[in-house]
């Protein structure tokens, strides 16, 4: 469960803070357009994964290696 909050968590983060930005900004100028929120999260969220991505797909490659190695110990 750690590691899903530890690989998900810098995602989860860009989207809350341009979720926030574009929600206050919306509420200050009174425009309720969807795509207005949609397309900045979409934009940030690639470039972060982009940016965190091999960070988030080699901590869950040395979380698997770890499962895999640690089978034998548990039957043996």
């Amino acid at each position: 469960l750690w590691m899903t909050v530890l690989v998900s968590a810098p995602l989860l983060v860009v989207a809350l803070v341009v979720g926030v930005t574009v929600g206050i900004f919306q509420a200050a100028t009174s425009i309720n357009e969807m795509t207005l929120s949609f397309i900045p999260k979409v934009v940030c969220l690639s470039m972060a994964l982009l940016l965190f991505g091999s960070w988030m797909l080699g901590t869950l490659v040395e979380f698997t290696r770890g499962i895999f190695q640690r089978i034998p110990a548990l039957f043996g």
